[in-house]
């Protein structure tokens, strides 16, 4: 293997994973206050809270991946419900709100972009919410992530949520690596190429281009839409299911990982419909 490769790799990994360790910290510093120190109708509060969706869709528009790290610790502790959790997912955006800006003659696009995405962030965070509360889901509780981990046996929530965040910084670490590695071996363009040339169902490859968990797939999709190569709802298709690593922390701290599956799949369901349905209204 290139060493040069390699290194390359490892150094965007480390800077990429680093970004999120501010947001790991306070997820988890939150979810051990509430464990240590609130009573049961604060923590009622926060799982019930009407405002969640709206909120979770305006953080997600902050051009970067932290909050939806932040909002995805927070669900796996059961504080926030899965259509807060959907929200961000939807709202988040990445690198694609700088790069945009970065181009003078297509900055009009950034406020249709991020309007398109609020407002679709919010119908389905609440809709969400609406029926997985009729199906009623067993409910998450804060505990549940800390069974059998041996991080309570001392005083305190500092040395417990430096834990909880050291290891899950690992596994963002090693994951974004490797993750890197097969982006650089297969190519960008070349990955492009196989996706998304001359086919008319292009939200539904963009949406599933956009659930790599790496930073590259919205700076891909969003190039791609600034040279005209996909529609602006393929765009909006593909940066709807672009998470950041909210996903890979998903998957790595909950324990129901069928959950996680059926997660996934609402947001790329809800990603390819508002796409298709913004090419066919132009």
């Amino acid at each position: 293997m290139n060493a040069t490769l390699f290194l390359d790799a490892a150094l965007d990994a480390l800077l990429d994973s680093l970004r999120m360790l501010p947001f790991l910290f306070v997820a988890f510093l939150i979810l051990e206050a509430l464990e240590h120190y609130s009573s049961n109708r604060l923590t009622h509060f926060f799982q019930h809270k009407k405002g969640g969706p709206a909120i979770a869709s305006l953080l997600g528009c902050i051009p970067q991946c932290g909050f939806s790290t932040l909002i995805s610790s927070l669900y796996c502790g059961g504080i926030v419900t899965v259509g807060t959790l959907i929200a961000v997912y939807l709202s988040t955006s990445d690198e694609a709100i700088l790069i945009l800006l970065a181009h003078p003659d297509r900055a009009g696009v950034v406020g249709k972009l991020l309007l398109a995405k609020l407002i679709i962030a919010i119908t389905a965070g609440y809709l969400v919410d609406f029926i997985w509360n009729r199906w009623r889901h067993p409910q998450k509780h804060v505990e549940d992530l800390c069974d059998h981990c041996g991080c309570h046996d001392h005083h305190g929530i500092i040395r417990p949520a430096l834990n909880h965040t050291l290891k899950l910084f690992a596994f963002i670490l090693v994951f974004n690596a490797v993750l890197n590695l097969l982006l650089e071996g297969i190519g960008l363009e070349s990955l492009s190429k196989a996706l998304l040339g001359g086919t008319v169902f292009q939200p539904f490859l963009t949406a599933l281009l956009g659930l790599i968990p790496n930073c590259a797939a919205s700076i891909l999709i969003t190039q791609l839409f600034l040279e005209g190569a996909i529609s602006f709802g393929s765009a909006v298709a593909g940066l709807c299911t672009g998470a950041g690593i909210g996903l890979v922390v998903l998957f790595k701290t909950s324990r129901n990982k069928k959950e996680c599956f059926a997660i996934t799949g609402i947001l790329y369901l809800i990603a390819v419909i508002a796409g298709m349905i913004l090419q066919l209204i132009g």
